[in-house]
C-alpha cells in the first residue's frame, strides 16, 4: 500500500502563541529529510501490518527476524533526541511521518480548523474487520493538537478527551476527521471533531478539553 502525500506547508511550533516565552515546551520545526525518508516510513508502516497479519512458518519467521535484527543494529547509532529526529515533524507525509500516527493526509489547516484524510490498515483492526477502539481517541486526539496549533492558541495538553462511537469504523475504507474550536476560556480551549466516511456517514464524534501550559510544565 503506497502513501500519499500533500504539499501543505503546515507549522509544528511556529506561531507567535507557541513561541510564548513563558512555556518552557520545546519548540520543534518542520524537518526536511531526504528523499528515502518517506518510502522508508511507508515500507516500515507495510512492515507493521505484516507483523500482525502473518502466519508463517518458523523458518520464515527466523529469516525475518535475522533481518529484523540487522535492521536494529544498523539504525541503532542515529538515534536523535526528541524534536531532533524527523519523524512526526515531516508536514507532507501521511501520519507527519510519525509510525504511531494512522497514515492521513491533512487537507486543511488555518483558524477555522482542521481536516485529514486517510484509511486504517490491517495493524489497527480491533475485530471482525473493524478497528481497533482504542485508535479512534488516538485520531481524535491528534486532530485537537493540530486544531489548537492551527487556532494559534498556546502550548497545551489534553485534559479531557471524550469520543462517541456511532458507527463501526471500518478498515481499508477512505475516512476523514475534521476538528475545530468549540469556545475558548482562559487556558482552556475547547474542541470538536466528527469522523465520518467519505460520503459524510458519521462513524463517531469526540470533543476535548486543551489546557494550555504553565512555565515549568512539562
Amino acid at each position: 500500500m503506497t502513501e500519499q502525500s500533500t504539499s501543505l506547508p503546515l507549522p509544528v511550533n511556529g506561531n507567535d502563541a507557541q513561541d510564548d516565552p513563558r512555556s518552557d515546551f520545546p519548540r520543534f520545526r518542520p524537518a526536511t529529510p531526504g528523499p528515502s525518508f518517506g518510502p522508508f516510513v511507508a515500507a516500515m508502516r507495510t512492515l507493521q501490518d505484516l507483523a500482525v497479519s502473518v502466519d508463517a512458518p518458523d523458518e520464515v519467521l527466523d529469516a525475518a527476524l535475522a533481518q529484523a535484527q540487522s535492521l536494529v543494529e544498523l539504525l541503532s547509532p542515529y538515534q536523535a533526541g526528541e524534536g531532533q529526529a524527523p519523524a512526526g515533524r515531516v508536514m507532507e507525509l501521511p501520519g507527519r511521518g510519525n509510525l504511531l500516527m494512522p497514515p492521513w493526509s491533512i487537507e486543511q489547516f488555518d483558524v477555522d480548523g482542521v481536516r485529514a484524510t486517510g484509511v486504517l490498515r490491517r495493524y489497527h483492526l480491533g475485530g471482525n474487520g473493524a478497528a481497533h477502539g482504542g485508535v479512534l481517541p488516538l485520531v481524535f486526539d491528534d486532530n485537537f493538537g493540530m486544531v489548537v496549533f492551527a487556532a494559534k492558541r498556546p502550548i497545551s495538553r489534553t485534559a479531557y478527551l471524550h469520543v462517541n462511537y456511532r458507527k463501526v469504523t471500518p478498515l481499508n475504507v477512505p475516512l476523514v476527521i475534521e476538528g475545530r474550536v468549540d469556545r475558548v476560556e482562559g487556558r482552556k480551549t475547547y474542541v470538536a471533531a466528527r469522523l465520518t466516511e467519505a460520503d459524510g456517514t458519521l462513524l463517531a464524534d469526540g470533543e476535548g478539553l486543551m489546557v494550555a501550559l504553565l512555565p515549568g510544565q512539562p
